[in-house]
């Protein structure tokens, strides 16, 4: 007899528009957009490669109303090419894939099993005296599922080795909408041996008498799913029991690096400490490609000069990364506070005015009113999930409000300093 063994991922989102990120950068958007691509045919080389007998996919495929019949295509193409191996795949909709047209109008392999709206269990045909396996699933029928669909799954089968795929947000999470809720407990005791989830983009997994493995996003789309990403490698063996093997798929991976600026005091130890952060970053990355939000923090003379020439830093960033190789620059954040070399007239006057703007105008009631209401309906014209990533309760607001403003003027200060000598490079 021999191990059954299959390769579970979700949450492709195939050519996924990248909006925020294009508005930063075109290029690197495109590169990310495509990585999808990319990332799902290295998912069924992995597939060959293993000689498995099926690929679980649980749910958004698509990225939503996808129309493109070139993505149709594409994904034809490389489900074929399992087809052509005797792989067998099963798939269900979520939330995304009940509103891709391509869902219902893509003719699929002979080797795909697309479960509908009603549970299905489809027995896999195995040898003689091989552990009978049974795949369970249920699509969306629409964009939303605010009930748990547990209850409407079909009962484990006796003898067999019952496996679920399953599109949820478990007991939820701060950046996700709540969708087919249900309880991890509630799944452990299904009767189930193993669970195939998706929609929560970052990777969990419990393993015991049943295994329930949420694999996340295979390839992330921005800072917020940094990190390599993943699929999942089963193998259910003769006893029952179920090996799990995580595999690094991603091809690029976002990471959010940290450069302490505190003690430099010249424009070029700066750049040669921002070179070695991104050194050490690239060394790290498991990934092909690295995508860095540089966060610059720290105590240092130079902080007035990296707020107005920031653009210049940028510059500086990317012309390293791009000596290093597949390295790109995302988005660069500065939060330092200045300590001037020594004490002239302008300095004076300007920390005169950070005293009146601290204490006589950020700190009025009048001002904190004005400002969250602004905050507030610049929040509101943002998706849902991303409202409650950056401001989940009443406390997050208050803070955002007093860092946004806090920043707003020392961004003022920096460009009033314009004359200023201290620490100039």
């Amino acid at each position: 007899m021999t191990a059954y063994r299959f390769v579970h991922a979700a949450d492709i989102h195939l050519d996924s528009p990248l909006r925020s990120l294009a508005l930063r950068d075109r290029e690197l958007a495109d590169f990310i957009g495509n990585a999808s691509r990319q990332v799902f045919a290295r998912i069924i080389d992995l597939c060959l490669e293993e000689r498995v007998q099926a690929l679980l996919l649980a749910g958004d495929l698509y990225d939503g109303d996808q129309t493109s019949m070139k993505t149709a295509r594409f994904l034809g193409e490389q489900l074929r090419r399992l087809d052509a191996a005797g792989i067998r795949i099963f798939i269900i909709r979520g939330n995304h894939d009940a509103l891709a047209r391509i869902t219902k109008e893509l003719v699929f392999p002979p080797n795909v099993h697309l479960f509908g709206g009603r549970a299905e269990a489809v027995e896999v045909e195995r040898d003689r005296g091989e552990r009978s396996i049974v795949i369970h699933g249920l699509s969306f029928a629409k964009p939303h599922a605010p009930e748990g669909l547990l209850p409407k799954y079909r009962p484990p089968v006796q003898d067999a080795t019952n496996i679920g795929l399953m599109h949820t947000s478990l007991g939820g999470s701060p950046s996700h909408d709540v969708y087919a809720p249900c309880s991890t407990s509630d799944l452990l005791g299904s009767g189930f041996r193993y669970w195939a989830l998706g929609h929560i983009h970052k990777r969990s997994t419990i393993e015991g008498s049943c295994s329930i493995v949420m694999p996340g996003i295979p390839q992330g789309r921005d800072v917020g799913e940094s990190g390599p990403k993943s699929v999942t490698l089963a193998s259910v063996l003769d006893d029952g029991s179920i090996v799990l093997d995580e595999r690094i798929v991603s091809l690029a991976q976002f990471e959010r690096i940290g450069l302490d600026a505190s003690g430099t005091t010249t424009w070029h130890d700066l750049v040669a400490r921002l070179e070695t952060s991104l050194q050490d970053a690239a060394t790290r990355s498991v990934s092909d490609h690295l995508v860095v939000r540089l966060a610059v923090s720290g105590t240092t003379p130079l902080a007035w000069n990296m707020r107005r020439d920031a653009d210049l830093l940028r510059t500086e960033a990317e012309t390293r990364a791009k000596s290093l190789g597949d390295v790109w620059i995302d988005k660069l954040e500065i939060d330092c506070r200045r300590t001037p070399a020594g004490a002239t007239a302008s300095t004076d006057q300007l920390d005169a005015l950070r005293r009146t703007m601290n204490d006589e105008v950020v700190a009025s009631e009048g001002f904190r009113t004005e400002a969250t209401d602004t905050v507030k309906e610049l929040l509101a014209q943002l998706p849902p999930e991303c409202r409650r990533a950056i401001a989940p309760d009443e406390a997050a607001l208050e803070d955002l409000v007093a860092r946004l403003a806090s920043e707003g003027a020392e961004e003022v200060l920096a460009r009033l300093s314009i004359g200023d000598p201290d620490g100039a490079r």
